[in-house]
């Protein structure tokens, strides 16, 4: 797709969605884009825009599509066995009370549901605040139906996690007390105005798509979302440069403590 063009086609996808593409690297994005339209058979963007701007069906489809979805419970073992002996104690005693926790960029549930799980196993019956939002629509009706899920997004839980917390079928469901614990909320992480004073913040494989003017916003308004001493988890490959500037530390793989 040559640059003219891809104006053209932010400018469009603006307008029908809402979703403004500058926040997204430009070579990646266009690369998912050129591959939608040949997979949709149509001869040009003209000719799909004109199809899905009559069509809602594809409007769901095509949404749900720009806001890439790729997730697992407990996705990067290691990440998460850290936020369970290390980070998650340290919050606890900090706020014996119950935690405000944020998972930013929720896609279909699963990692607000992780969470959950974690909480439940390490800090049971305190009155934990848990937030996800996302974007998209299509992913947080997922996410609010508890599923389904494959097997392959489950892989990571125990028997007694998946005993304790899914209604296991062909495809697999989250127990509803597990649900009850979670709000999910939509929400464009660069245009809304954030809740604050979280102990922890989740945002992991999600800021990988956004150009570096993006991240950095989205830094900087994670880190006054924060309580001083909390924490932001990122995902395994995201690293925050210069991280003192906006007033966090990183004391461990993926995880920035905000100072103060």
């Amino acid at each position: 797709m040559e640059q003219e063009q891809y104006t053209q086609v932010k400018s469009s996808i603006k307008k029908l969605f809402n979703i403004d593409l500058e926040y997204y690297k430009d070579e990646q994005m266009k690369r998912r884009l050129d591959s939608w339209l040949v997979r949709s058979q149509k001869p040009s963007w003209s000719d799909y825009l004109h199809f899905v701007s009559a069509s809602p069906e594809e409007q769901v489809r095509f949404r749900d599509y720009l806001t890439i979805n790729v997730t697992e419970f407990f996705r990067d073992p290691d990440r998460w066995n850290t936020l369970r002996s290390e980070v998650m104690p340290d919050l606890l005693r900090q706020s014996p009370k119950g935690l405000r926790v944020w998972s930013a960029g929720c896609s279909i549930g699963v990692e607000a549901y992780t969470l959950a799980i974690l909480l439940d196993e390490i800090a049971p019956n305190q009155p934990h605040y848990l937030l996800a939002t996302d974007i998209d629509r299509g992913a947080l009706a997922k996410a609010r139906a508890r599923g389904p899920y494959n097997n392959d997004e489950i892989r990571n839980l125990t028997p007694m996690q998946r005993q304790k917390h899914l209604d296991m079928g062909t495809t697999h469901t989250i127990k509803p007390a597990t649900a009850s614990r979670i709000t999910f909320k939509e929400q464009d992480l660069f245009k809304d105005r954030f809740e604050n004073q979280f102990d922890l913040i989740v945002c992991r494989n999600v800021v990988i798509y956004f150009t570096n003017e993006a991240k950095a916003l989205l830094y900087e308004k994670f880190t006054a979302a924060l309580r001083p001493g909390g924490v932001l988890f990122l995902g395994g490959t995201e690293i925050i440069p210069r991280p003192n500037e906006i007033g966090l530390k990183n004391f461990a793989i993926s995880f920035y403590k905000k100072i103060g």
